[in-house]
């Protein structure tokens, strides 16, 4: 048989030749180097046979990423004979490779704390020390239920019966040593070619998401090929964890949580301040672009929700009530109540494109275990926006939409932005026609920007475009998304009357830039550490009085900052003013303002910029002047 290499080149192999034959037929030095293959975009053991044309890369440590991804998982079996070692009679859920490391889920015969970390860490180093070899079986689905049934393994034998039902007809295990675990691979040849291994953290996981079933314990954890690299990772992670929002976001006051409310944030006046100037910034934009404002109810009849077609697809992340013996619906998005305000009013060609924007408060039920500060909530407003046009102005409204996230993004310091086309999920509804010309549709407006594919991960109704941006410390944040949908006219049969007085269907355009304003603010948060650029920050300037005498006059120093719209607070506490001015440097304000008697006879405030720079005393007058001017830069 031919196997086709990266080069374009053909490499002949006897019939069932495997990776690793592949391999050794190239040269000496990569059979020796070679720790997996990839064939087509999927990566295989080595021990895999090959099939006749098949195009293959082999995967040695200089492969970076495709290396990580199987030593990743290859630690991730070794973590579960670890824990297995450690604690007899522990069962075995899920243990798959993540971004930045792997996890694996447990039932345990006690709980595992931080303080067991060490005593798994040394397990693990031991195991790799021995170089155990990972070795592939395969059984058909009888066997092996009966082979994990008799090891009182259920979530493997659910895993089993859920791969049949599949039309799966066999399964693939993987041991070393005396572990052995279901495994669709790969992995190395051997444990001693894992690098450094670190874990993480414990959290509580259901099992298979789901929080009817039983709770499994998650020990996350990461692996780097070298201790120097695993190294600087952690380094990223304490600043990461000194970062976190919903620290940063309670140490600064911007927001909170209640048992009252599970996953539903209270924002506090601070962060109220915050999520009205994003919205603000967004306003401004959408009045340049001619869109029109409504707001639409929170609670929706029934009918509503099986029209739209979200029952079908979202009803286990919605909530329900009951008013007047009728069923009614918390939207958990706001296209249905855009539909309803199209419809209201008769609209001919010269209207379209209609663009209405809304703030709208949604609620999702979100599992609790996947609740995370502002990032999963189960209550947040989208920036949300449908566009009704025609479908010659396709084009030039999602461009427009391109070109605003560019600017919008660009104001918060986000330039590196990356573009993802999703495209037709496997339960979607509508004709493959309609898919075909919608995804279409939204190559055309994309033009020569990059952008990437994601296969099937469009919404139910259509395909969209997706915007993801990479923060200071590097990493890549999901934010808004542009919509195109067919579908939803069609199914509230809602028209425009065209040039020759007929009706016809207009297509709608979904859009968010922030995604929602909480997540952003969130991101915000963790981008900047608290470090808001002075427009942002709730308070802009503090005013430090030296002694109780000079309170009067930073009062008029806070009012003359107020009359010209800047946001100034005084603290006139006992406190000596070292200590105040070091509780405004936690407070990661822009500015302190001291005023004392030299500043009274001046009529002027000394000056201290965040960082420790002292400006010195400037003039009243010059400071409005100085901080109107950045407020607005």
């Amino acid at each position: 048989m031919n196997i086709t290499l990266p080069d374009g080149s053909h490499l002949e192999l006897a019939d069932g030749a495997s990776g690793h034959d592949a391999a050794a037929a190239i040269g000496p030095g990569l059979a020796k180097a070679a720790l997996a293959i990839k064939v087509g975009g999927e990566i295989r053991d080595l021990a895999r046979p090959l099939a006749d044309g098949e195009a293959i890369e082999i995967v040695t440590r200089k492969s970076g990423d495709d290396y990580v991804w199987v030593m990743r998982h290859s630690a991730a079996h070794v973590l579960a004979e670890a824990v297995l070692n450690l604690f007899p009679g522990t069962k075995f859920g899920f243990g798959p490779p993540i971004d930045d490391g792997f996890y694996y889920d447990f039932e345990l015969p006690r709980p595992i704390t931080e303080d067991d970390f060490p005593a798994i860490e040394k397990e693990m180093r031991r195991i790799i020390k021995t170089r155990p070899a990972f070795e592939r079986s395969v059984m058909s689905m009888d066997d092996a239920r009966a082979y994990f049934g008799e090891r009182d393994d259920p979530y493997k034998v659910d895993q089993i019966d859920e791969l049949e039902s599949h039309g799966e007809s066999e399964v693939s295990l993987y041991r070393q040593q005396d572990f052995v675990d279901l495994c669709r691979g790969p992995h190395l040849r051997d444990a001693g070619q894992i690098g450094a291994v670190k874990l993480l953290s414990v959290a509580g996981a259901y099992w298979r998401g789901d929080e009817k079933n039983t709770q499994l314990t998650r020990l996350y954890a990461t692996a780097f090929p070298t201790t120097a690299e695993l190294d600087e990772h952690l380094e990223r992670l304490e600043v990461a964890r000194a970062r976190d929002h919903r620290r940063v976001g309670k140490d600064l006051g911007l927001f909170s949580f209640d048992d009252a409310a599970p996953g539903m944030p209270f924002f506090l006046p601070k962060g109220m301040v915050m999520l009205n100037l994003i919205q603000d910034a967004l306003r401004q934009e959408l009045d340049a672009l001619d869109y029109e404002e409504i707001r639409t109810p929170t609670i929706l009849s029934d009918h509503l929700w099986h029209e739209s077609g979200h029952y079908q697809h979202y009803k286990d992340n919605m909530y329900f009530t009951d008013v007047d013996g009728q069923g009614f619906a918390v939207k958990p998005m706001n296209c249905p109540g855009a539909v309803l305000v199209y419809r209201s009013t008769r609209h001919s060609y010269r209207d379209l494109p209609i663009r209405f924007a809304e703030f709208g408060h949604v609620h999702r039920h979100e599992l609790s275990g996947a609740l995370h500060g502002l990032f999963r909530v189960r209550a947040f407003t989208q920036d949300d926006a449908h566009v009704f046009c025609r479908p010659d102005q396709i084009r030039d409204e999602v461009r427009a939409v391109l070109e605003l996230v560019d600017r919008f993004y660009g104001r918060f310091g986000f330039d590196e932005v990356s573009l993802w086309l999703s495209t037709r999920p496997e339960k979607a509804s509508g004709a493959q026609e309609v898919w075909d010309q919608a995804e279409e549709a939204l190559r055309n407006a994309l033009g020569d920007r990059e952008y990437g594919i994601k296969e099937g991960d469009g919404a139910f109704y259509g395909p969209k475009i997706d915007f993801q941006v990479t923060d200071t410390m590097g990493r890549s944040w999901q934010l808004g998304t542009v919509q195109l949908d067919f579908f939803m006219p069609e199914r509230f049969d809602i028209s425009y009357i065209t040039a020759d007085d007929e009706e016809a269907r207009p297509v709608m355009i979904h859009r968010a830039i922030t995604g929602s304003l909480e997540r952003f603010l969130g991101i915000l948060i963790e981008d900047s550490g608290g470090d808001f650029p002075f427009w942002l920050a709730p308070v802009q300037l503090r005013v430090l009085p030296v002694a109780d005498r000079h309170a009067d006059h930073g009062q008029k120093v806070v009012e003359r900052l107020r009359s010209a719209g800047l946001r100034a607070e005084l603290d006139e506490r006992g406190e000596s003013v070292g200590r105040r001015i070091r509780e405004g440097e936690l407070a990661k304000l822009p500015y302190l303002g001291i005023v004392g008697d030299r500043e009274i006879e001046d009529d002027a405030v000394s000056l201290r910029a965040r960082g420790g720079r002292d400006d010195g005393a400037i003039p009243l007058a010059d400071l409005v002047e100085r901080l109107t001017a950045e407020a607005t830069a």
